[in-house]
C-alpha cells in the first residue's frame, strides 16, 4: 500500500494495550485491523471492546496484507522472536521496550529489517510529548547555556503492589533499569545524543518478592535481576549524568534536572507526556514554570510517526537505531555494575529532529 491510512495490528493484548488502542483509534492516519495474542479469546475480548474487525493468532495477524505495521506488546522475552517473525512477513515493527532481551538479538532484529527494506521504531514515545519537545526547544535556544551536568531518578518500591503479574518485571529484561530506564535514557539522548561510556554499582535487597494485588495476592516469587543502580553515563563533548533507578526506595522520586552554565532546566516525568517544565536561573530565588506546547495524546504518537514517515520516505524519530543504542546503555550499565569498571558504548545514533510545531496526531494528513 502507499497511500491512504496505515493498517496496523497489534500483538499482545496485556495491561498496556487498552491504552494503545484507545490511542491509535483516535488518529485519523492510522487504522487499527487487528489484535493477536497467546491467549486469542484475550485478544478477541480486547478487539471487540476497541471495535478491532480481526482477532487471533501471530500467524493470522501476519497474514493479513492490509497490516503495515505490527506494533509488539509481548513480554520482554518475547519481543525479538515476534519482530523477526513479523519482519520476515513483510511488516514493519514498532516495539514495546526493550528492542530485545540482549543485543545479539536487537542486531538480529536491525539486519533482518535492513535487508528486507523495512523499518523498525521502539517505545518509548514519550519524548515526543510536549514536555520533553518543550525542554528541547528551551535547550537548543541556549536559555541556560551549555549543559553540564544531569541528575536524574526514578525511585519506588516496585510494581507488585499494583500489578496482577508482576514476575516478568523482575526477570531478565526488567528490573527497574530495563524497564523504566528506557523512559530516562531515551530523554536524555534525545536532548543530549549518544553516550560514549558508562559505570554502574547495583545492587538487589531481597531475593523474593510477594504480587499485591489480584487473585495471585501473597504469592511469592523470585528477583533474578539488580532492584537499584547507579548510573554514571558521559556525552560526549557536554553533559555528565548521574542517573539512579530502584524498586527499592521507600522515598518515590522522578526525576531530571540539567544544569547548564547560564541555569537549569526541571524537565518533567519522562514516563508522560505533559509539563511540568520548569527554569532557574543563577539569580533567581526559586523555579520558574515555562510554557509547554506539543502533543500529549499519549503512548502511540511514535506509531502515528512511523505511519507518516513511511508514507513520507522520511526518517521517524522513536526508531530502532535509538532504541537499540539505549538497549546498549542499558546492557554496559548492568555489566559495569557486575564487573566495577567503565565499559564503552560501541553504537551511535543522531539525536532525533524536533516534531513541528503543528503536528497533530488528530489530523488526517494521508489521503
Amino acid at each position: 500500500m502507499s497511500n491512504g491510512p496505515v493498517g496496523v495490528a497489534l500483538v499482545g493484548a496485556g495491561v498496556i494495550s487498552g491504552q494503545y488502542l484507545r490511542n491509535l483509534n483516535s488518529f485519523p492516519d492510522v487504522r487499527v485491523v487487528a489484535v493477536a495474542d497467546l491467549d486469542t479469546d484475550r485478544a478477541a475480548t480486547v478487539a471487540r471492546e476497541h471495535d478491532v474487525p480481526v482477532s487471533g493468532t501471530l500467524g493470522a495477524v501476519l497474514s493479513l496484507a492490509e497490516v503495515e505495521i505490527v506494533v509488539n506488546l509481548t513480554v520482554p522475552s518475547a519481543h525479538a522472536a515476534v519482530a523477526l517473525e513479523s519482519l520476515r512477513s513483510g511488516k514493519h515493527v514498532y516495539g514495546e521496550k526493550p528492542l530485545a532481551m540482549n543485543l545479539d538479538e536487537a542486531g538480529k532484529v536491525m539486519a533482518e529489517a535492513a535487508d528486507r527494506g523495512l523499518r523498525v521504531g521502539g517505545a518509548p514515545d514519550t519524548f515526543l510529548g510536549a514536555g520533553l519537545q518543550s525542554a528541547l526547544h528551551a535547550l537548543r535556544s541556549g536559555l541556560i547555556g551549555t549543559p553540564v551536568a544531569v541528575t536524574a531518578a526514578t525511585q519506588s518500591m516496585g510494581p507488585e503492589s499494583w500489578h496482577p503479574n508482576p514476575e516478568f518485571f523482575y526477570q531478565p529484561g526488567g528490573g527497574p533499569l530495563f524497564d523504566l530506564g528506557p523512559y530516562y535514557l531515551t530523554a536524555l539522548v534525545s536532548l543530549l545524543g549518544p553516550v560514549a561510556r558508562v559505570a554502574a554499582g547495583t545492587r538487589r535487597a531481597r531475593d523474593q518478592r510477594s504480587v499485591g494485588s489480584g487473585p495471585k495476592a501473597g504469592t511469592l516469587f523470585p528477583v533474578d535481576v539488580p532492584t537499584h543502580v547507579n548510573a554514571l553515563l558521559d556525552f560526549p563533548g557536554t553533559a555528565t549524568a548521574a542517573a539512579t533507578f530502584s524498586f527499592d526506595s521507600a522515598v518515590n522520586r522522578r526525576m531530571i534536572e540539567i544544569i547548564g552554565s547560564e541555569g537549569a532546566l526541571s524537565l518533567p516525568d519522562p514516563n508522560t507526556f505533559e509539563g511540568p517544565l520548569l527554569v532557574r536561573g543563577p539569580n533567581d530565588a526559586d523555579w520558574r514554570e515555562l510554557p509547554v506546547t506539543g502533543t500529549t495524546a499519549g503512548r502511540g504518537i511514535g506509531v502515528l510517526d512511523l505511519a507518516r514517515s513511511i508514507r513520507a520516505g522520511t526518517p521517524h524519530r522513536a526508531s530502532g537505531e535509538l532504541a537499540h543504542h539505549v538497549l546498549e546503555l542499558m546492557s554496559a550499565i548492568t555489566e559495569s555494575g557486575e564487573r566495577s569498571e567503565f565499559r564503552a558504548i560501541s553504537s551511535s545514533v543522531t539525536a532525533p529532529e524536533p516534531l513541528p510545531g503543528d503536528w497533530d496526531p488528530h489530523a488526517a494528513t494521508l489521503t
